[in-house]
């Protein structure tokens, strides 16, 4: 004889059996219901056990089979996070240019420092909607291989604070505690590759940009000393200091630059700690232009060398002696660093257990270095052990240095513009003849 509990479980199997083909409520991790049709799914299944049984029945088919979808709460969307309040920060952010393609996203090919950014921004939904949502600015885009220990970046990022009584959706926080906000630097720092690390967050006015309410850009170029003349290039160096035209010492930008005055506040070259041999410069002006260090470096490599007056670098600041730029290679971009970005008002801030990890992280990174470094030590010292076996090599012949005002040039600004001018005033008069000829 049937006991009233097994009876009650056949009743249930067979209701949901007849009721299957019809649409099923199920209601997913955020309280939303949705429809299914069609399941084809065996609930007579004699394996179904009595947990499953027992969700069933305290499921949604209850009241005649009809749903009862939990109430949504309003303006609350975990998807789109746009429950949540927004401020505007300023990071600060270092990375290590070696295996990207530049700082900007916009560079042709990937990866890129920002791209990076940009991901980690979205996997920690920091940000809401698209780039134009978020009213960012960078303060520089470093070219491909730089590096930057004070790269600057603002957007607006997710908030744990809001204002009372308003759309939470459209919160603006201008002020709150640090210590009591969302620990931006620990939660990028969690996903970001181990070549880029924000090391500080502070709160940014509205009116606030990483480029234009930038005072002043420091870079550093570290190099060797070796057999340079560094008294000779302290001197050139001292030349470059104040507002001049660059237009010879960058990569012309003619179509998107007219005004190449630049002023730089100082210029110094200083021994590294614990170093006579390795050294760097240390650049700092208002604004720089396109590859405007590295052609600076270049020119003051070939005083240190001998093979340059340090009188150059007053003719090619010169530009109306010097309007069209001599051919010279730039210095390379490795050991070029965006040292730091100078504002006014800005005080990053990093918590206590972020920093901590930020410096376990930076010690683990220059430990695997300095082991790389001994092992090409140890392969060198391996090579200076072997013997020559006497066999003749022919020497190479020194190439003879062209001085740089005796090398091809450029064309100048002037020309540069003509040549765009002709090209737009060509295309034109080609969708004229187009269009007349339809």
């Amino acid at each position: 004889m049937l006991t009233l509990s097994v009876l009650v479980n056949m009743l249930m199997i067979l209701f949901l059996h007849s009721d299957i083909t019809k649409k099923m409520p199920i209601v997913d991790n955020y309280g939303q219901v949705t429809v299914e049709e069609n399941l084809d799914t065996d609930f007579s299944d004699k394996n179904l056990s009595a947990i499953n049984l027992e969700k069933l029945k305290l499921g949604n088919c209850v009241r005649n089979g009809k749903t009862k979808p939990r109430k949504k709460l309003a303006g609350y969307n975990l998807n789109s996070m746009n429950h949540h309040s927004q401020r505007f920060v300023a990071l600060k952010v270092m990375y290590f240019g070696l295996r990207f393609y530049g700082f900007a996203s916009e560079a042709q090919m990937d990866p890129t420092v920002e791209s990076e950014l940009f991901k980690a921004l979205q996997k920690t939904r920091l940000v809401r909607g698209d780039k134009k949502d978020w009213q960012y600015s960078r303060c520089g885009r470093t070219d491909k291989g730089v590096s930057s220990v004070g790269q600057v970046v603002a957007l607006l990022l997710r908030s744990k604070h809001k204002e009372p009584g308003g759309d939470t959706s459209k919160d603006l926080v201008d002020e709150g505690p640090y210590e009591e906000e969302l620990d931006y630097v620990r939660i990028l720092n969690g996903v970001l590759p181990d070549d880029i690390r924000v090391i500080g967050w502070c709160h940014a006015p509205v009116n606030f940009s990483a480029r234009f309410s930038c005072l002043s850009r420091e870079y550093k170029y570290f190099f060797w000393r070796e057999n340079l003349n560094i008294s000779a290039m302290e001197s050139s160096c001292k030349r470059l200091i104040g507002e001049h035209d660059f237009r010879n010492f960058c990569k012309m930008d003619a179509a998107n630059v007219h005004n190449y005055k630049r002023r730089i506040t100082s210029f110094d070259i200083c021994p590294c700690n614990g170093s006579d041999q390795l050294m760097f410069m240390k650049i700092k002006g208002s604004a720089f232009l396109w590859h405007q260090v590295r052609c600076m470096v270049a020119v003051l490599f070939l005083v240190g060398q001998g093979l340059e007056s340090p009188d150059v670098i007053d003719v090619l600041l010169d530009v109306d002696k010097t309007p069209r730029k001599p051919q010279y290679k730039m210095a390379p971009e490795i050991p070029l660093v965006l040292h730091s970005c100078e504002f006014e008002g800005l005080n990053f801030k990093c918590s206590s257990d972020a920093r901590r990890a930020l410096q376990l992280h930076l010690e683990k990174e220059c430990r695997a270095y300095k082991i790389q470094a001994a092992i090409f030590q140890e392969a060198l010292l391996s090579l200076l052990s072997t013997e020559d076996d006497g066999s003749v090599t022919t020497k190479k012949k020194a190439s003879s240095h062209v001085p740089l005002m005796s090398r091809p040039t450029e064309p100048s600004y002037d020309e540069r513009r003509a040549k765009l001018t002709f090209s737009a005033a060509g295309h034109h008069k080609s969708v004229v003849v187009e269009q007349d000829t339809r």
